[in-house]
């Protein structure tokens, strides 16, 4: 890396940050940098941050032995697919299509084999499927201090910004 480029940890970091506004979604912080774009502002200066973060887990639906082996069979398909094209190109065969099938047949059968296990050894604990998130309940827009008033005077240009900040 020259040293007139900055590393990638630096690029998230602003030398003194002040804040600008808060706003409840990133849609909005997105469209306040967008606005602040179209009026020639620096925004290499301004950072979204963010903050007030909090785990969700989205519960998807009940674990079953069904529900187990189809997860099983839908991971084996893609390890075993995987695994027989990978070998399929390092070590030519005349019947590749042979050595794909065999591996995909394999990636299931084990894959299902090792789902079925840990659901056994799990003795009926956590009998659920679910997706989680980490997202943050608010995202703060940070500028270089030398450039923060300037962005708080051109956001209060921005149509129905006044407005918002009676809600």
């Amino acid at each position: 890396m020259s040293l007139n480029q900055p590393s990638m940890g630096s690029l998230f970091k602003l030398k003194f940050p002040q804040s600008v506004r808060i706003y409840d979604d990133y849609a909005q912080a997105q469209k306040a940098v967008d606005f602040l774009a179209d009026q020639k502002f620096a925004v290499e200066n301004l950072a979204i941050v963010g903050t007030d973060l909090k785990s969700v887990e989205r519960v998807t639906g009940r674990r079953t032995w069904g529900s187990v082996i189809l997860r099983g069979v839908t991971a084996g398909i893609s390890v075993g697919l995987l695994f027989g094209l990978l070998f399929m190109l390092f070590v030519p065969s005349p019947n590749a299509l042979v050595v794909v099938l065999v591996a995909v047949l394999l990636g299931i059968v084990l894959n299902v084999i090792m789902q079925a296990v840990a659901y056994g050894l799990s003795g009926g604990r956590r009998d659920f499927e679910s997706l989680s998130q980490t997202i943050a309940t608010r995202y703060e827009l940070m500028s270089e201090h030398k450039v923060a008033q300037q962005a708080r005077e051109l956001l209060d240009t921005m149509p129905g910004e006044r407005a918002r900040a009676f809600e």
